[in-house]
């Protein structure tokens, strides 16, 4: 389950709760807000497994980078070999061998910052909403035990009052 859907969730109950009169306090049902607990402790696991494939998917891009790199190289090498067994002219060859070999470096090179910036905006973007999603989780455990606090107060309130 999305992590974001079960704070939405949580946040919905604590809209929906009745306030107490005159109060910043709510009354909520407990059983409710500990299942969403639990469900985002098993969501989020889920969701560092999402970052862990993402950065199984970079890796796979780089090798795969890498490999179209090596392919590429070899194809310029193979070509500048070609060239020089049919063109007299050993310079132009070379020129040609060279150019084609940048090439497949630059290529390369752009291929692995693309697969590098993909994977940093993915974790970035997970990392936010992980971020955003533990902010929502103890701001709630904050309200919750200022409720209790002041529920405990209240309480205590007339039994010093009655001695």
């Amino acid at each position: 389950m999305d992590i974001l859907h079960l704070v939405d969730r949580l946040e919905q109950i604590l809209t929906d709760s009745r306030r107490i009169p005159f109060s910043a306090n709510l009354i909520v049902d407990e059983d409710r807000i500990f299942n969403i607990i639990d469900q985002m402790r098993v969501s989020i696991p889920e969701e560092v497994k999402k970052a862990n494939r993402i950065d199984a998917e970079k890796e796979r891009i780089l090798a795969q980078a890498q490999e179209e790199a090596d392919r590429i190289r070899d194809l310029a090498k193979q070509e500048a070999t070609e060239l020089v067994r049919r063109d007299p002219i050993l310079v132009s060859a070379q020129q040609r061998s060279d150019t084609i070999l940048e090439r497949a470096r630059r290529d390369a090179e752009v291929m692995r910052q693309d697969s590098d910036t993909y994977a940093l905006n993915a974790l970035a973007n997970l990392e936010e909403e992980l971020l955003r999603s533990l902010s929502v989780v103890r701001n709630g455990m904050h309200r919750l035990e200022v409720e209790a606090e002041v529920e405990e107060e209240s309480e205590q309130s007339p039994e010093t009052a009655a001695d």
